[in-house]
């Protein structure tokens, strides 16, 4: 029997906690380690498709279509760094556009089905928000990868979405499972943030990675660029922490 892909969702109700950033570049980590890597963008505002230089406003299909109307995700992938099955703002009319079709919460477990055996890992990159995109992505996904900001606030929300995921489980996806928390846009030289890993290990132990994004302009250089920051500054502190982290989730979780 031919594996299947390990299927990640990467998600925070709270924006511009590096998502889209963690997404694409452990998925880049994953390829230059060897393996094949599909990204999905589920987020409307289309940054991870970007970030690979395609622009989404001249997409003729999207992931729209793929949930939306039952396309082959075959259809709207392109290959880059990483595949990327790419997003537009179309995304944003999903949600109402699903609402009425039957199995909504699953078109997407539905759409990556034929492709499972294509890739060793699909990474999915979701909205900042707890809506219909999030709940397909949980309920397609094996694992997932949850990237808190260090700060008070943002620790809050880890509990909005572990409420979210014991429904999902108890609904939905009874195998899924929090991957691991990822402390990113660490500030190392402020006493607030080691105070808030700190408290994220306190509540959360061994599911908090061993790996520490820390605050780089790296991060906002390399999409302008069209890549993700290994490719973009290989040597950099940044890429360096993307691969450390790959080797946790290879390690499956051993740290």
């Amino acid at each position: 029997m031919t594996p299947k892909a390990k299927v990640i969702a990467f998600t925070n109700q709270k924006g511009g906690v590096a998502k889209t950033t963690t997404t694409l570049n452990l998925a880049a980590a994953f390829v230059e380690s060897g393996h094949r890597c599909l990204c999905i963008d589920l987020d409307p505002q289309g940054n991870l498709t970007m970030s690979q230089g395609i622009d989404p406003d001249t997409l003729e299909v999207s992931m729209y279509d793929v949930l939306v109307h039952d396309m082959s995700i075959r259809e709207v992938i392109r290959k880059r760094e990483v595949d990327v099955a790419c997003a537009s703002i179309d995304l944003a009319g999903a949600e109402i556009a699903m609402s009425t079709k039957i199995g909504r919460e699953r078109s997407l477990e539905k759409a990556i089905r034929p492709v499972l055996e294509d890739y060793d890992f699909i990474c999915i990159d979701t909205p900042p928000s707890l809506g219909l995109l999030t709940i397909n992505a949980l309920a397609a996904a094996d694992k997932v990868i949850v990237p808190v900001q260090c700060e008070y606030l943002s620790m809050r929300g880890l509990v909005q979405l572990q409420n979210t995921l014991s429904m999902i489980r108890e609904n939905l996806n009874p195998d899924v499972e929090i991957e691991g928390i990822l402390p990113t846009l660490v500030d190392s030289r402020t006493v607030h943030a080691k105070e808030a890993i700190e408290l994220l290990e306190e509540n959360f132990g061994d599911r908090v990675f061993a790996s520490r994004i820390a605050k780089t302009v790296r991060f906002a250089e390399a999409p302008v660029k069209g890549m993700s920051v290994l490719k973009y500054d290989p040597d950099g502190k940044a890429a360096y922490a993307y691969r450390q982290l790959a080797k946790e989730v290879l390690s499956h979780g051993k740290r």
